[in-house]
């Protein structure tokens, strides 16, 4: 039994926005984990940014409830829940990807930790690959001059396990305590609708990666403290694989130098910037030592054509996403 709101005059607590894009079975499972798993009134906006697997139409059919944007074209994902959101009618706003699935009653649970922890403003949980191991990317440290150190020189990947030198990730903590963090992930994320609104939702200047860390970053110089609980806990599928994609990891570049841009002091954006530039050479050529003390497997030498791949394309990445 769910308490999905569907009458116009009967307002949600929580408005759960998802964004698919040829996900279809995903996205279903996904719409039923809501259902199954959630108590408190809620409504469901689905954007589908042009799936050419039927999504949509899948959706409509099992799911007449939803509130569903089928979307003639890909608008991304910060535009695609810019316009979802402004429809939104809950309290509450909760980003959720089309890959997860909710577990143990999570959507109760994360908005009974934003009403114990009201200070914090923007909330997550804990996420689990499909295996039941932690995902540990529900949540991550901002950046920082050191850690842009620790990334270019390679300290925070071989000393992943130390808060030290891989403050970013956080180190060895297991996402097992509620406490507070930097940036909540936008697979999933709870905040008041008033406060999406009085921040405007996504910078669309981040067209791919960075939008919620830009977004935490600008919540919390007006006071947010994020903050997540393990007592909500789910499923998010994607991430499990460690192999490079050049173009992906070319946005991820361009996301990245751009957070420097809006979110560095002044005088730390040029050493953080020149640092930042080095990190994909630098991995490369640590990558090919690698290959040449444990010998050159096929991952390896994929993982080297793709870093030739994007030092080559440095020109787009090297000022980060433009100004819209």
């Amino acid at each position: 039994m769910t308490n999905s709101v569907q009458s116009s005059d009967q307002l949600p607590e929580v408005s759960v926005i998802v964004v698919s894009f040829n996900t279809r079975e995903m996205t279903l499972d996904c719409l039923r984990s809501i259902a199954e798993q959630t108590k408190s009134a809620h409504e469901v906006l689905l954007i589908d940014n042009a799936s050419g697997d039927g999504t949509a139409a899948a959706v409509a059919a099992e799911f007449p409830g939803v509130r569903l944007m089928a979307e003639a074209e890909n608008h991304g994902f910060a535009r695609a829940n810019n316009l979802a959101a402004k429809g939104a009618r809950g309290e509450y706003i909760l980003l959720l990807n089309p890959d997860t699935v909710v577990l143990d009653g999570a959507i109760d649970q994360l908005l009974a930790f934003a009403k114990r922890e009201p200070q914090a403003k923007i909330w997550g949980g804990r996420t689990l690959y499909g295996d039941g191991s932690l995902n540990p990317t529900s949540c991550w440290g901002k950046m920082t001059l050191w850690s842009v150190f620790c990334t270019t020189t390679g300290l925070s990947s071989i000393l992943q396990q130390s808060r030290l030198f891989n403050p970013e990730g956080y180190g060895n903590w297991q996402r097992d305590s509620a406490r507070a963090v930097d940036i909540v992930t936008g697979a999933f994320l709870l905040m008041k609708r008033d406060l999406w609104n009085h921040l405007g939702g996504f910078d669309l200047s981040y067209v791919m990666y960075g939008e919620e860390a830009d977004l935490c970053l600008r919540a919390c110089a007006i006071g947010a403290r994020p903050m997540i609980t393990p007592e909500a806990t789910i499923i998010h599928y994607v991430g499990a694989s460690q192999q490079l994609r050049g173009s992906k990891l070319v946005m991820l570049l361009k996301a990245k130098i751009r957070l420097i841009r809006d979110h560095f002091p002044g005088w730390q954006k040029p050493p953080a910037m020149w640092m930042f530039r080095l990190w994909p050479l630098m991995r490369l050529w640590g990558t090919k030592a690698r290959a040449r003390l444990k010998g050159s497997s096929a991952t390896r030498q994929d993982n080297i054509l793709k870093l030739k791949e994007v030092w080559s394309r440095r020109a787009e990445w090297w000022n980060g996403w433009a100004d819209i």
